[in-house]
């Protein structure tokens, strides 16, 4: 398979205090980021591209890069506030990234091969991984028959407060057909209601996490919805082109598909501090069951 992990990190700097408190939260220490390497590796995937900023290049491949360079070949990507589309500028002010969208976009010279994009940060699992990896290795470089990810919405909520979600609906046939973001979901009784607007779900509904497979026909694709996005919101502070919003207007103009994938097995992630012992816990169940070796390399 001639496939790329995108891994999305350019935000670790700041959460992770210059990368010194890489969160270990596996049995013998592993990080979420060790584990999508690991089910990457032994889902045939060949490269690892990391997309990071150059402020913290140096820290980040001494202490997280040079961990896989034995196992699988690393390059990398950096996401610049100044690295725009002809024509804009970083307005005064503006410190904020901008967002998924494009630091996916900011990979477009490093990636030349069918890519699953993930955050740093995530557990997504081998089922995930690998269902992308199949769907890409059949893919060429000019298709733009793009994949996701649908996690259950049940399996990627928090017992310790509200989580925002992309909910997806798709055709009879699978494809996306939009996703709807809501920002406030958490169980109620027996039921997940999104206490913002009211909207109630059953918990079998398919969301995106952000584990989306592309080929590199998706970069101009994407620097057509960032200059839409720029033209909007170049002189403004806050608000960041993200991935979903970016594949919506593909879709909607017809330009690109994306085929949702259910996955059945569980997403991790530690939105809340009290979230980390269920993390640990659940990374540990797996590595008894045998679903990956202790320790992981």
């Amino acid at each position: 398979m001639n496939s790329t992990l995108v891994v999305l990190a350019a935000g670790m700097g700041s959460r992770y205090g210059g990368l010194k408190q890489m969160d270990g939260v596996g049995p013998n220490g592993e990080t979420l980021l060790d584990y999508s390497v690991f089910d990457a590796v032994r889902s045939g995937f060949s490269r690892v591209v990391f997309v990071i900023r150059r402020e913290f290049e140096e820290d980040f491949r001494e202490r997280v890069g040079r961990c896989f360079e034995d196992r699988i070949e690393v390059a990398y990507a950096f996401q610049q506030l100044n690295d725009l589309p002809g024509g804009f500028s970083v307005p005064e002010g503006r410190v904020k990234p901008w967002g998924t969208g494009h630091a996916i976009w900011c990979a477009r010279e490093a990636v030349g091969s069918p890519f699953l994009a993930i955050n740093a940060d995530d557990f997504y699992g081998r089922p995930a991984i690998a269902a992308a990896g199949e769907y890409l290795g059949v893919l060429d470089e000019n298709s733009t028959r793009f994949c996701m990810a649908g996690f259950r919405l049940e399996s990627t909520l928090s017992e310790n407060g509200s989580v925002s979600r992309g909910v997806c609906q798709t055709d009879a046939e699978g494809l996306l057909v939009s996703v709807r973001e809501h920002t406030k979901l958490e169980r109620v009784g027996g039921c997940i209601v999104d206490s913002a607007d009211g909207a109630r779900f059953q918990g079998a509904e398919r969301v995106s996490m952000n584990c989306w497979g592309f080929t590199p026909a998706v970069f101009p694709l994407l620097e057509s919805g960032l200059i839409r996005f720029l033209d909007a919101h170049a002189g403004e502070e806050k608000p960041e082109f993200y991935i979903p919003s970016a594949v919506a207007e593909m879709i909607d103009a017809g330009v690109a598909s994306v085929r949702v994938l259910p996955v059945e097995s569980p997403w991790f992630g530690v939105t809340y501090r009290e979230d980390r012992p269920v993390v640990a816990h659940s990374l540990a169940k797996l590595a008894a069951s045998g679903e990956y070796p202790s320790p992981l390399w």
